[in-house]
């Protein structure tokens, strides 16, 4: 089902507004993340779409049908929450058929009905535990039967609330390609809320990122990641090194140090990625530091280093050329590009 959202506005009080004049169009089975800090509005957006809230001004279209009128039970969505809302005293089979048994119109006879559930049980992989209780599961368990409640009664869209959050990170990752599987497997349009922007980059078709209420980029998680529209989103999609320069001549520079950019002449702050903070070749220019800290992980190493007057440094690099560094050494570190925004 296409999705689209047309000027939406939504305040709680006269400070700030929660959405201001949102619009998105979501197509036909994509898999859309909202990306951004606390309180910028993706969670507020999920439940105007679920028809949870209203908006003040604004239009929400269903496949071209305006839905502002249309309570949330008759919208067709299924909506999964942070934390799971199980029924503790029902049976896993019966939190999964929950929506279907309590339809007014179009109710499936019993036969039916245990049947979607056995189908769905098995798509979320909890095949023979339709017996159990809430409390006889595990967290990333509770949270495979609330997705299947919200899939039992077919809905046209999927609206996912930070899902994980309550989970541990490892099973965390287990679930986010679990989702993506069923996503696929369904075809459904589903709209994801998430704060973790390894989340969104991993599991998504595209992108929204939010901030203060306002849509700022959407795009495919490479986009969002290699070409960021401003300084936030520089900064908030993936790590980055923020450091105060200048740009002069086509060159962002720091101290002795820059790099070829397009932003305009002044001074300006680089968001420098991991993999563009290195360690400087043979007699290459480079910030000096002190090296703090080596976090390896796998095969890469992160470089936690101290510059000049005191500046925090992170820098990317092999494992092998990290192991025979050693905290308290002096480093040289090469800039290999990065974004460049006129500094505010």
């Amino acid at each position: 089902m296409k999705v689209e959202v047309r000027e939406i506005r939504k305040s709680f009080s006269s400070e700030r507004a929660a959405l201001a004049g949102v619009s998105l169009t979501i197509p036909d089975g994509e898999f859309l993340a909202l990306l951004g800090p606390s309180g910028s509005g993706k969670t507020t957006l999920l439940r105007v779409l679920a028809g949870l809230d209203f908006a003040q001004t604004g239009t929400i279209l269903f496949d071209g049908q305006p839905m502002d009128a249309v309570p949330a039970r008759e919208r067709g969505v299924g909506f999964v929450f942070q934390h799971y809302a199980l029924f503790r005293h029902m049976t896993v089979a019966r939190n999964v058929a929950f929506g279907l048994e309590v339809r007014k119109r179009a109710k499936p006879p019993k036969a039916e009905r245990d049947a979607r559930v056995d189908e769905l049980l098995k798509l979320v992989e909890l095949d023979g535990y339709g017996h159990r209780y809430p409390t006889q599961l595990s967290g990333g368990q509770r949270q495979r039967v609330a997705l299947a409640r919200a899939l039992a009664v077919s809905p046209r869209v999927l609206l996912l609330d930070e899902p994980f959050g309550a989970l541990d990170a490892t099973v965390r990752k287990s679930l986010r390609r679990e989702l993506r599987r069923i996503h696929d497997a369904t075809g459904l349009t589903t709209i994801f809320v998430t704060h973790d922007q390894e989340e969104a980059l991993e599991l998504a078709d595209r992108v929204a990122v939010l901030n203060q209420g306002e849509i700022v980029q959407v795009g495919a998680p490479h986009e969002v990641h290699d070409d960021p529209v401003n300084a936030f989103v520089a900064g908030f999609v993936g790590e980055a090194n923020r450091l105060d320069g200048e740009v002069r001549d086509g060159r962002f520079h720091i101290d002795r140090v820059g790099f070829p950019t397009a932003a305009p002449a002044g001074p300006a702050t680089g968001y420098i990625r991991l993999h563009q903070l290195v360690l400087a070749e043979g007699d290459e220019p480079g910030l000096e530091a002190r090296l703090e800290r080596v976090v390896f992980n796998g095969p890469m190493a992160r470089l936690e280093c101290v510059g000049e007057g005191g500046r925090a440094l992170e820098a990317g690099t092999s494992r092998e050329r990290a192991m025979p560094l050693a905290p308290g050494g002096r480093v040289r570190l090469a800039l290999r590009g990065g974004h460049v925004f006129p500094r505010t």
